[in-house]
């Protein structure tokens, strides 16, 4: 089923390919470095007790991103 919603609605276990970034400026520059592009797939591995960050397997590297971030990427399920 391809649904498109938000990184920060990813469960832990579940995978998805991103679509675009609604990021602007240096943190858009950041999650294009981390290799955030469409088509990246991402799954996520653990969020933290507290729910920020999150815990996720990007291009074989773990990566942690606050929910204010992942927000703003939107994926396809």
């Amino acid at each position: 089923m391809n649904t498109i919603s938000k990184l920060c609605d990813l469960k832990s276990g579940e995978t998805a390919k991103v679509t675009s970034l609604l990021t602007t400026g240096s943190m858009r520059r950041r999650m294009l470095d981390i290799g955030l592009i469409e088509g990246t797939e991402v799954e996520c591995i653990q969020k933290s007790p507290m729910g920020d960050p999150v815990a996720y397997l990007i291009r074989g590297a773990v990566i942690a991103i606050r929910s204010e971030d992942s927000n703003k990427i939107l994926i396809n399920c």
